[in-house]
């Protein structure tokens, strides 16, 4: 062996010390109290540790009439005056009526000041220029903090929207409005704070059931493990029992829609439709509804029958992938360790995603405080222009645009640096996608290695190398860096491309014709086949590095050769393969699912006194459920390498080898007898 795709290799090296210099840049310059905590008028951080501000952790607007949405406020673009506060309001008061009354009611006027500017304390000046000048808000209205802002308090009540039961408020000009001027940001806070009741329920699931979770997912990895070991000498009776297992779990879910659709029969508000209810925080409403149960029924009774046709016109071609999963059962009974070498490529990954969203964080976070002048004028010309608060009392601002404030916008800059930060941040991105996809490939080259060391041994285990997952890793990262990393760039361009294109089509969503929307889809489309065909081929590229020990470019094509001169047997025995991996993990998923359902709900009489008291049992149900999965398929995933290292590493046998004595096939006898060939003189295994 030597070095392969060196070029590439020393290009890799030098993109991650770049990458290490970008976050350390990063890190100098972000600043992420930025996003922790909010920023007032000033360009001061509410709630920093050793600051003015340090009790003072919300902040508050002096005119929320102004906003014209949420999504304004949460971005502080909000043009109004914005000062930090220890609490939100829990009153309605006016800054007029308070001032009138501040002589025999000081308290009045002690509470209402803490939502002044810093200092402020002069009832005596004109209402006029305290308004104009923005010394004091107009009025205050109850509030609530939410996202360390202050929200007003809506609520409703019999139907008609209210703010502490008031549905009307003096706006401190002189005016009573109806709380309805506040509906359009009400609509888009009421929505957000559902969902932080909702989440908060999450949550409290999460505490009071973590613990639970992990049994489950413990137990699906305990349950994934003995399959694939049981896969080495009943792989046929195993995969069977798992078929008909999955279509046995649809069918008691089939039946338990229609139970339950049968028995809401009759119950009032149970024929009520999704729509006629809209939507409900409780989700436990729409399992109240026949609708939602025969929904469910549908969709179940529609993948059974699915599954079932495929069973019938595959069922040959499936007695013939069993045989290649005892032979991949049999590798991997032989080299067990790679059963836990997704672990390292989890922790790769984890690091990968950890640096980018620490990088992406501090390059978003890396701006200076930029003001702009803010007038009450619609008139005036300098409206929105930079400004600098330590000169702009001594300019004529403030005289040709009375009221005028340099307040606080966003976060940015002029420098060459800040100029770059969208560029910065395609860079964190697109190494990013790189690094991944290379531990990525990284795994499957190691993995194919191991197992090709036990295809190519003459004799079985005996001629296994003593440690065949770590010289394989050692093989991978020594000669062939270069030609990883030529692979995971070529895909980490394309998925590149394919998010710019998903970014165009969401800013473009409001905008775009017909033409618009047609020309993106088909280039969405088209990116995301070429993004599985180049994973088919790298993948297939990856083991016959690890055989050969060729470059990247050579690799591709002869792996991609091979396959189409093996075309049939490629459809038959990989896919339905795979299709068979994927009933597995659907099993294991599964019935580790039904278990913690009936758990969860508490029909499991020996343990009902044990299940936790939950809002949503659904919440730990979905994660066992997803994370029973993930487990399944970080086991399944190597023995998929296996298979279709074995069937390459088989087909690469038989065009070297005719099965004479001067030339023996390397398989064994049973994997060639079912793979159709008559003559048959293997070595011995």
């Amino acid at each position: 062996r030597h070095c392969t795709d060196v070029i590439c290799c020393v290009i890799f090296i030098v993109v991650i010390l770049g990458y290490i210099a970008l976050g350390i840049v990063a890190w100098v310059h972000g600043d992420p109290r930025k996003v922790i905590y909010p920023t007032d008028s000033y360009g001061q951080f509410c709630g920093q540790k050793d600051t003015f501000n340090e009790n003072k952790t919300i902040l508050f607007y002096f005119n929320i009439l102004k906003c014209a949405s949420p999504v304004v406020l949460i971005n502080l673009q909000c043009p109004t005056t914005q000062l930090c506060v220890s609490k939100c309001p829990d009153r309605f008061a006016t800054y007029i009526d308070v001032q009138a009354s501040y002589r025999y009611k000081p308290d009045q006027w002690n509470y209402f000041k803490q939502y002044c500017k810093p200092g402020f304390n002069n009832p005596r000046k004109s209402v006029a220029q305290v308004l104009r000048d923005e010394d004091c808000p107009s009025m205050i209205i109850p509030s609530r903090p939410f996202l360390k802002r202050c929200f007003p308090d809506f609520s409703t009540k019999n139907g008609v929207l209210t703010v502490a039961n008031q549905t009307t408020f003096k706006d401190g000009r002189g005016k009573t409005r109806n709380v309805t001027d506040l509906r359009e940001a009400a609509n888009g806070i009421n929505s957000v704070l559902d969902a932080r009741s909702v989440g908060m329920k999450i949550f409290e699931d999460y505490a009071i059931s973590w613990y639970w979770i992990l049994i489950g997912l413990f137990i699906a990895m305990i349950v994934s493990l003995l399959f694939l070991v049981l896969l080495r000498f009943t792989a046929g009776v195993l995969f069977w029992i798992f078929i008909f297992g999955v279509i046995g779990i649809i069918g008691y879910g089939t039946w338990h829609c229609y139970w339950e659709y049968d028995h809401l029969k009759g119950i009032p508000g149970s024929d009520l439709t999704v729509y006629d209810i809209g939507f409900q925080t409780d989700f436990r409403v729409y399992l109240q509804l026949r609708q939602t149960w025969l929904a469910f029924m549908i969709i179940l009774c529609v993948v059974e029958i699915i599954i079932i046709l495929m069973l019938i016109f595959l069922r040959n071609r499936i007695r013939i992938a069993i045989a290649l999963l005892k032979e991949g059962s049999r590798a991997i009974g032989y080299i067990m360790s790679t059963l836990f070498y997704p672990i390292v490529t989890f922790i790769l990954i984890a690091i990968c995603i950890s640096y980018w969203a620490v990088t992406a964080v501090f390059l978003a976070t890396s701006g200076e405080p930029v003001y702009k002048v803010m007038a009450n004028q619609t008139l005036c010309k300098y409206a929105n222009l930079t400004c600098d608060p330590q000169t702009f009392n001594t300019t004529n601002v403030t005289k040709l645009c009375p009221g005028a404030q340099c307040t606080f916008a966003f976060y940015g800059g002029e420098s060459l640096y800040h100029k770059y930060i969208f560029i910065f941040q395609l860079a964190n991105a697109f190494v990013f996608l790189w690094l991944v996809n290379f531990a990525i490939a990284l795994g499957q080259c190691t993995l194919a290695g191991a197992f090709a060391s036990y295809y190519w041994a003459s004799r079985k285990p005996a001629d296994i190398p003593l440690w065949p997952l770590f010289s394989s890793f050692g093989r991978a990262i020594r000669y062939h860096t270069g030609s990883l990393a030529f692979g995971a760039l070529i895909l980490a361009i394309v998925q590149l491309i394919r998010v710019i294109l998903e970014y165009l089509d969401h800013k473009l969503k409001g905008t775009q014709n017909s033409f618009t929307r047609f020309l993106l889809c088909c280039l969405k489309c088209c990116f995301w086949c070429l993004e599985k065909f180049l994973k088919f081929i790298n993948r297939n590229a990856y083991i016959m590095i690890a055989i050969y020990g060729k470059n990247f470019c050579t690799s591709a094509k002869e792996a991609f050769f091979l396959l189409m001169r093996n075309v049939v047997r490629v459809a038959v025995l990989d896919k339905v393969t795979d299709f068979l991996l994927f009933l597995g993990k659907v099993l294991v998923a599964g019935g580790v699912g039904v278990l913690a359902f009936f758990f969860f709900t508490q029909r499991i009489p020996v343990f009902a006194q044990e299940a936790p008291a939950l809002n949503y049992y659904w919440v730990p149900l979905l994660t066992v459920i997803i994370g029973s999965y993930l487990v399944a398929h970080g086991f399944f995933s190597v023995y998929a390498m296996c298979v279709d290292t074995l069937f390459l590493c088989f087909c690469e046998d038989l065009e070297r080898n005719d099965g004479s004595t001067a030339k023996p096939y390397f398989m064994s006898a049973s994997l060639h007898r079912i793979l159709g060939k008559k003559e048959l003189s293997p070595k011995k295994a």
